[in-house]
């Protein structure tokens, strides 16, 4: 089973994020890492597992980068039944309820077209001490399971 990861991002922390997580997936697996504005709906492939990483932006906003994305899975609605996702949020606290929307948002278009998310919705803290990278790569430990469990 082929692991594409898409991230979403504004500065950038996304995709060392995915970077991360591809870091700790490539032992047992070939992922492929895309930034969401330059990854096609069409692609997508319920034989796949897909991670998410998706920051928020402003007042629980899509990043720039997921944008076109999310656009695009609205205006092509594709069935995605049979895809099984995982997601990686990037947020602050500071923000309050919007704390790691855009991870939601995404997740929310993408079990709409029929997709199924599973594993733990990690939420990345930005006010907290900890990296995004390191975060995500205790996570993904966590997600090799899953995966697995998605193989079979």
């Amino acid at each position: 089973m082929a692991v594409v990861i898409l991230y979403g991002t504004e500065t950038g922390n996304c995709e060392l994020a995915a970077d991360a997580i591809s870091d700790v997936l490539a032992a047992d697996h070939d992922p492929s890492i895309y930034d969401m504005s330059e990854f096609a709906v069409e692609d997508l492939d319920p034989a796949d597992f897909l991670v998410v990483v998706c920051s928020t932006y402003g007042e629980g906003e899509l990043p720039t980068g997921a944008e076109p994305f999310a656009d695009e899975l609205e205006a092509v609605a594709p069935d995605l039944t049979g895809l099984r996702f995982a997601v990686f949020g990037l947020g602050d606290t500071v923000y309050g309820e919007t704390f790691n929307r855009g991870g939601e948002i995404i997740a929310e278009k993408l079990t709409a077209r029929g997709a199924t998310q599973v594993g733990e919705h990690a939420r990345h803290d930005n006010s907290s001490p900890v990296k995004p990278s390191v975060q995500a790569t205790e996570w993904t430990r966590g997600l090799l399971a899953v995966i697995e469990t998605a193989n079979v």
